[in-house]
């Protein structure tokens, strides 16, 4: 079974590469999950879950009376004494969202700390990425922050690949290769590029000239459409024509190839 993180500067189109990977492999018949590590959270916009569904998902780093429980400590505070491994093993199974065949799990932000903090929440956190990358049998499609602070050398031995997503922008850029310095300090080397939003040929030569050396497994055009279907909260495959489909199914192709 795969398991993709996705990651790239804010705005560049993460959650939605992300979603169309966890919507694609679901409806050729995985079973997915897909975790919302991002603490500006909308992969549940990106999948087309409902709004007034939405409210009823629940983000594990806010769940004060579970955090409370699985550490035992109190949510929100420092200086405390608490379980470095506490058990997250039937976490995904309770609180996962389920629609369209994939399970959606939001795990939120540490208010005040950081990922990296030493507190209650992120030690539940650590924890559970842990347990979903290295245990759980199943596709897991991780929609990362702009970075991989829930990743560490722990977990990333079970990672299959990480899927960067990048824009035509000397910003973007340079995120990705900070994201690649990051993942080589842990060990991690299996790295993807997507190239998103290409308006031109010069778009495409400046992304392929900027990033020599990694991996270009998709390429995928601006689109109207796509904008449209994010306003209107349509999950993403439903607001691609049958090029973007094409190349969505293509890239997941890729991935199995080439990281199963």
């Amino acid at each position: 079974m795969m398991k993709i993180a996705v990651s790239g500067k804010g705005g560049v189109g993460k959650s939605t590469i992300a979603a169309g990977i966890a919507l694609t492999i679901a409806r050729r018949g995985g079973s997915v999950l897909a975790v919302d590590a991002d603490p500006d959270a909308n992969l549940a916009d990106a999948l087309g879950i409902p709004r007034a569904a939405q409210g009823s998902i629940v983000t594990i780093a806010r769940h004060r009376e579970l955090v409370e429980e699985r550490t035992g400590a109190k949510a929100g505070e420092y200086g405390q004494i608490f379980k470095l491994n506490p058990t997250v093993s039937d976490i995904a199974d309770d609180y996962a969202y389920a629609h369209r065949g994939v399970s959606l799990l939001v795990l939120g932000a540490v208010k005040g700390g950081g990922a990296g903090c030493a507190c209650p929440e992120s030690s539940l956190l650590r924890a559970l990425v842990q347990d979903l990358v290295l245990r759980r049998d199943e596709t897991l499609v991780m929609d990362m922050e702009a970075g991989i602070e829930h990743l560490g050398r722990a977990t990333v031995r079970g990672v299959t690949a990480l899927v960067v997503v990048v824009e035509p922008g000397m910003r973007s850029v340079e995120t990705v290769k900070r994201i690649v310095a990051m993942a080589a300090e842990i060990g991690l080397a299996r790295i993807a590029v997507v190239v998103n939003k290409v308006r031109s040929d010069d778009d495409e030569r400046y992304l392929r000239e900027s990033l020599p050396g990694l991996d270009i497994a998709a390429s995928f055009p601006f689109s109207d459409r796509l904008l449209a279907s994010d306003r209107d909260g349509v999950a993403v495959i439903d607001g691609m024509d049958d090029g973007m489909r094409a190349r969505l199914e293509a890239l997941v192709d890729f991935l199995e190839g080439k990281y199963s």
